[in-house]
């Protein structure tokens, strides 16, 4: 079948590189996808949220499947776009419709979606212009440190975790009054600090059914032992040692099964990725966030230990059938290193020349921001692309990451170095 990959990120790039694998296919296409997807489809000359040139591409190509890659067309409803044309209601979609994908678009609605299903979370409260004299009081009284969060959609920077009352008020009044996050920070949610161990879970589902994906740990800051600005994420690792059976089998009972039932409660159709962020606090299962569709990096670990056809799930996913299906996951390690532009994740570098990648023999690479000029990769992005290595070993994960993002050469270029370490400690 022909199938169309809506992104252009290091995410992306896995996704294609994983379906390129399937029999199922017979031609990919992604728009507006990156070098590294070229290699395994083609590559559209439109935007991912350009949604008259996605309709207009599923017909001139037919597609039977669209795998949509970010959250925002998923929040701007290029699902009920595509499902409002007539001729194309045969065309199988992989990603919830705008009102599921309010999951991930309004911290606000995920928060009482999850309090009016009994989903565990940590206690909050949210504020606008209008009640924001109140919302400082509020401030006053919590427990340090104390989580604000921007409503919306914020590129992954609308998240702010002040170690001071003094500084809270400070991210308050810039995301309220000053629109330090424009629209995503008309509301912002305050919400309880909960210390422990992050875990990124997956879920795909038909709205009925679900398989529960490889977890992974990703490393948010710029700077090694977690410190400095948050980042889009600067490296993965999968399996979790702490994602015990015992730990997942309370994260089936208390979060996921809460929230497939929860979505038919609420009449929200949804057939597509869950990304579940929770906090193991204390053994117990708590959710920080949910977004619509798969995270970056994680996906660059995940997918490489799923042994199943990926394209053969997905297209039961869209055409409710996921009951159907089995997904077989490897026992492998696998570790991705991001490699990012200097300066980021500020104002950073772009358009510097890349060597070295036909050094690398033993990582996966996955281009996340670069782009073709004059016959050589240049960097586009903050994060320019995701180097991910797999073992039977952590140790020897890690190793192969980690070299091949020490082979690629651009100016600027920065990684940390101790993604996977802290597991390996855990693991020992």
């Amino acid at each position: 079948m022909n199938v169309l990959l809506l992104g252009s990120g290091g995410r992306e790039h896995a996704f294609a590189w994983k379906i390129s694998q399937s029999p199922l296919l017979s031609q990919l296409y992604i728009a507006p996808g990156n070098p590294g997807t070229a290699q395994l489809g083609i590559n559209l000359p439109f935007g991912f949220s350009d949604f008259s040139a996605i309709v207009e591409a599923i017909r001139t190509h037919q597609i039977e499947l669209v795998i949509v890659g970010p959250e925002e067309p998923l929040v701007k409803g290029v699902r009920d776009f595509i499902e409002s044309q007539e001729d194309l209601q045969h065309v199988g979609i992989v990603g919830p419709g705008a009102l599921g994908a309010q999951l991930e678009g309004s911290k606000d609605f995920s928060k009482n979606f999850m309090h009016a299903h009994g989903v565990p979370t940590a206690a909050s409260k949210t504020f606008t212009k209008d009640n924001g004299e109140e919302g400082l009081a509020y401030l006053a009284n919590q427990s340090l440190p104390i989580v604000l969060k921007a409503d919306g959609l914020a590129a992954g920077k609308g998240v702010i975790i002040a170690q001071s009352h003094a500084e809270a008020e400070k991210a308050f009044k810039e995301m309220i009054y000053d629109a330090k996050f424009g629209e995503a920070s008309s509301k912002v949610v305050v919400e309880q600090f909960l210390r422990g161990i992050e875990l990124s879970v997956f879920v795909l589902t038909d709205g009925e059914n679900y398989v529960v994906l490889p977890e992974a740990k990703d490393y948010k800051r710029i700077g090694e032992n977690d410190e400095g600005l948050n980042t889009g994420g600067m490296g993965a690792v999968s399996p979790v040692p702490f994602a015990t059976e015992r730990f997942m089998e309370l994260v089936k009972q208390k979060v996921i099964e809460p929230t497939i039932q929860g979505l038919k409660t609420d009449n929200i159709p949804y057939q597509g990725f869950i990304f579940i962020g929770l906090m193991n606090h204390e053994g117990e299962p708590y959710v920080i966030e949910y977004n619509a569709r798969m995270g970056d990096p994680e996906t660059e670990v995940v997918l490489p230990r799923i042994e199943s056809d990926f394209l053969s799930l997905l297209l039961a996913a869209a055409q409710g059938k996921l009951n159907n299906e089995s997904l077989q996951i490897s026992n492998q390690y696998a570790v991705t290193t991001m490699v990012v532009a200097g300066g980021y994740p500020e104002d950073y570098r772009k358009g510097d020349i890349m060597t070295g990648m036909e050094k690398i023999e033993e990582a996966l690479v996955f281009h996340a921001g670069t782009r073709e000029q004059d016959g050589q990769i240049v960097t586009s992005g903050g994060r320019v692309m995701a180097l991910t290595g797999t073992s039977n070993t952590l140790e020897r994960a890690i190793q192969k990451s980690q070299k091949a993002a020490q082979t690629i050469q651009f100016e600027g270029k920065n990684f940390r170095r101790d993604i996977g370490l802290d597991v390996l400690r855990y693991k020992s």
